[in-house]
């Protein structure tokens, strides 16, 4: 029996240079980002200025990538210039899409006939929502508390009732497949504003729910102690295991979390789901292979993976720890000074700790993005060999892919704990 093919989009975070060219070079179809402080992300990752939009859209025109800028906080009065600037910036520059969830940025975006999609914010979690929204949106980002059945419900009815979007095509659906899950619905949550008066809905979450509490009785002064320290803190998305039913469900566009991650999180991330797709296509998505990609995800950031409300567990089987629960950690090690193609070696300046043949690395850079190998050989500058470098001395290795001048060297090891 032939295997179906999905045609879903593989959407990407980009909080920096060297993670939109991570998202790119391991098979993302779009990449989401943001500029300024009207974004979700606006504390949590680097983010751009609005000069660099103009360099991003044609990086990702150049390699057929969709571009996606988040306008998608609480709007207040003060924000309204700064909103209308970046829903103009965007237009300028050729931007995809805005992601807004405000209705001033909604009907702003409209008025310039700027594509836009639902935010998640909105918690968009049935059909007749679907209906209002369409009116406005192309592509709509579903609430993350709906189970697989209600997402199919959903993406039925826009079929059935051919609900279409302001291009005259049926409403998309785009939907969280991996990263952080938050307690609050669909992300809003007051606990940052309301403890430390920065507010989660405005971009500057403090992840109050992270923290470890105890409950105290105030009559007695007694202590209970939970079962779970982080009973607030749920564990990351992770849906490649189901990743066929997911994608069965009717989604259009496959969101992966992660703008305040590192370019290896992105890199790593990016790749397991795109071979995880490309396996569904061609038939020979296996469990030896889900087994695979999951330890892979499992060496990046995470807090524990699971399968979030998709299955419809209950809360205590999946709350996780506060830290995370990657299997391997990277140490900055230094900065490449130059890189000879022809024999595909890197120079590299060791900065900040030694290290020896055997040690996996990764390199990366706002024009490399993520490039990971492991040290095979090292040349010390009087051209002697050696096992180990120490901080100080320039050496070089075989570095089988181009990194460039200034890029960082980082030393991936296991983590102590996860020995």
């Amino acid at each position: 029996m032939k295997a179906k093919k999905y045609q879903v989009e593989l959407l990407a975070p980009a909080g920096s240079y060297e993670s939109l060219m991570a998202a790119i070079q391991n098979g993302a179809d779009a990449v989401y980002f943001g500029v300024g402080h009207i974004n979700m992300r606006s504390t949590s990752a680097a983010n751009f200025d609005f000069e660099d939009l103009k360099k991003i859209s044609e990086i990702c025109r150049q390699h057929k990538i969709k571009t996606y800028l988040t306008i998608n906080t609480v709007l207040y009065d003060h924000d309204l210039g700064l909103m209308k600037k970046t829903i103009d910036a965007a237009k300028k520059n050729k931007i995809s899409a805005v992601i807004v969830s405000d209705m001033a940025a909604i009907l702003y975006a409209k008025e310039k006939n700027v594509p836009l999609h639902i935010s998640t914010q909105l918690s968009v979690s049935n059909t007749e929502a679907i209906k209002f929204f369409s009116k406005f949106s192309d592509q709509i980002v579903l609430a993350r508390e709906l189970t697989l059945p209600m997402i199919k419900k959903i993406t039925d009815n826009i079929k059935k009732q051919k609900i279409k979007g302001p291009n005259g095509k049926l409403v998309k659906i785009e939907a969280f497949a991996h990263g952080a899950l938050c307690i609050g619905i669909s992300g809003r949550c007051s606990m940052s504003l309301y403890n430390e008066n920065s507010s989660a809905n405005r971009g500057a979450c403090r992840q109050m729910c992270r923290r470890r509490y105890k409950v105290t009785d105030l009559e007695t002064n007694k202590e209970m102690v939970l079962d779970n320290e982080f009973v607030m803190s749920p564990k990351d998305i992770c849906t490649i295991g189901f990743l066929k039913e997911f994608l069965a469900s009717g989604i259009s566009s496959l969101k992966l979390e992660g703008r305040g991650r590192s370019p290896e999180y992105v890199a790593k991330v990016v790749k397991s789901y795109r071979q995880a797709i490309n396996s569904i296509n061609d038939g020979t998505y296996t469990l030896e292979k889900v087994l695979t990609w999951e330890k892979e995800l499992g060496t990046v950031y995470n807090r524990g993976l699971s399968d979030g409300y998709y299955l419809g567990k209950s809360l205590h089987e999946w709350s996780a720890s506060g830290n995370s629960q990657a299997t391997e950690e990277k140490i900055f090690a230094g900065t490449v000074t130059h890189y000879f193609p022809k024999t595909k070696v890197a120079e590299i300046n060791l900065q900040a700790r030694e290290i020896k043949v055997g040690d996996d690395f990764s390199i990366n850079g706002p024009s490399t993005g993520v490039v990971f190998g492991q040290i095979k050989s090292l040349r010390l500058e009087d051209e002697s060999t050696a096992t180990v470098a120490k901080p100080k001395q320039l050496i070089t290795v075989v570095v089988e892919n181009p990194v460039r001048k200034n890029d960082k060297l980082y030393i991936i090891e296991k983590r102590k704990n996860f020995d």
